[in-house]
């Protein structure tokens, strides 16, 4: 029996498509092959790719992946780093997920959602007259969100260059060349910031409300009882606080869809009912571009739709293709809110921030604090007065991450005399 039996890509190496086609390229090539998993080259490396909830049922199987060499460096210097959570397998990481999770209770996201709230709500007070490009000031905004959500004083934070750091590692992490260079030099200089934050929280020198997660963090050990080094300690400040600014993705696209697709909002207003919101921004989750793939490396041997996989074989699960998978979704490529009332919950489909389980699994700890936030923004676009001006609207699917061209622009109007 040979090894495969999947298509295999009759091109040499993919990699200038995947640059060209960027988020389709994955699934448009399983649509015309007529499979879910075909095999390819990229970055001359092998790779099998796939997608869809069985893929992704495949893929987050506890023990059978893990993610260590299966991220680009680049990637891997500014979103993770290498002593993150992501990077840990077995019961490392099933230790440290659960300090994460633990941040996740319900007055926790509430909280998050009213601090989100002000932030906003000052903001636009104070823009009124003017305009603003939505993805800039959202990014600020979450950050001073993130950094008080922490437990931080924004004083001793320095938001303005939090924000820059933390746009930079975002913005930064799919490109080459200057800007991500200049991403490499900002990220170093918020570790530095945040070496400093633990160094305080544990010399009793940054005095935090107990069990605020810049602490949990900060005196968190792992399985042998150790307190994590200063180094990583740090990483995983930044690794909690980044996601959060990186929600403002999430929130340009519902102020997107809110512009271009009315009617699929209906009826919604900012006093709308929880389950309404939440539809919606699971569409936008859905529908919208945000993590393009996952990539994992075999760690034991299996077989799947007739190609056996082998230790060390790198995999990519197509994130988007599974949110518009044709075989999953009902016309997937609409804008549909209603697809989400009475939604029962699947854990590998919508897959925006990863799939599969929460406490065992490698699925993202802030997904609910990404809806807590983007349904609250929902909200609070609903509740503003402000136009859209003509502008370049189009979402370019070859940009990682991407957005609206120009960032998404609001008016917002003087108040009348």
């Amino acid at each position: 029996m040979s090894r495969s039996s999947i298509p295999v890509l009759s091109a040499f190496d993919s990699s200038v498509a995947v640059l060209k086609e960027g988020y389709r390229f994955i699934g448009d090539r399983c649509d015309a092959l007529g499979s879910d998993i075909f095999r390819t080259r990229i970055m001359l490396s092998d790779v099998v790719c796939m997608r869809g909830p069985a893929a992704a049922e495949i893929f987050y199987r506890k023990g059978r992946f893990t993610r260590r060499g299966a991220m680009p460096r680049t990637a891997l210097a500014l979103l993770q780093g290498r002593e993150s959570v992501q990077m840990l397998d077995g019961e490392a990481h099933r230790h440290r997920k659960h300090m994460f999770m633990e941040m996740m209770s319900d007055g926790a996201l509430a909280r998050a959602a009213d601090l989100f709230r002000g932030e906003w709500e000052a903001v636009m007070q104070d823009r009124t007259g003017r305009h603003i490009v939505l993805h800039d000031a959202v990014g600020r905004m979450l950050t001073r969100t993130a950094i008080r959500w922490c437990g931080l004083g924004l004083r001793d934070a320095e938001p303005e260059r939090r924000a820059e750091e933390f746009a930079a590692m975002i913005d930064g992490a799919g490109r080459i060349g200057p800007s991500h260079a200049r991403a490499r030099l900002l990220r170093r200089r918020c570790e530095r910031w945040a070496r400093g934050v633990i160094h305080g929280v544990r010399k009793g020198l940054l005095l935090l409300d107990h069990g605020m997660p810049a602490e949990r963090i900060a005196l968190h050990r792992d399985p042998s009882g150790d307190l994590l080094s200063l180094k990583t300690a740090a990483v995983e400040l930044i690794n909690l606080l980044r996601p959060i600014v990186a929600v403002g993705r999430f929130v340009v696209f519902a102020a997107h869809a809110l512009h271009t697709q009315p009617s699929a909002a209906g009826r919604l207003s900012a006093d709308a009912p929880e389950e309404e919101v939440t539809a919606f921004v699971q569409e936008v989750r859905r529908f919208y571009p945000f993590f393009p793939v996952i990539g994992g490396r075999v760690l034991e041997a299996f077989t799947w739709r007739g190609h056996q996989f082998a230790p060390g074989d790198w995999v990519l699960l197509d994130l988007y293709g599974t949110n518009h998978d044709p075989g999953a979704w009902t016309e997937p490529e609409t804008f549909a809110p209603a697809r989400f009332y009475d939604w029962a919950g699947n854990a590998y489909m919508p897959v925006p921030q990863g799939g599969g389980g929460f406490l065992t699994g490698h699925r993202c700890p802030g997904e609910w604090l990404t809806i807590a936030l983007t349904g609250e923004a929902v909200r609070r676009l609903l509740a503003t007065e402000y136009h859209v001006p003509a502008q370049d609207l189009e979402i370019p699917m070859n940009r990682f991450p991407t957005g609206p061209r120009g960032g998404f622009v609001m008016e917002i109007p003087a108040p009348s005399k």
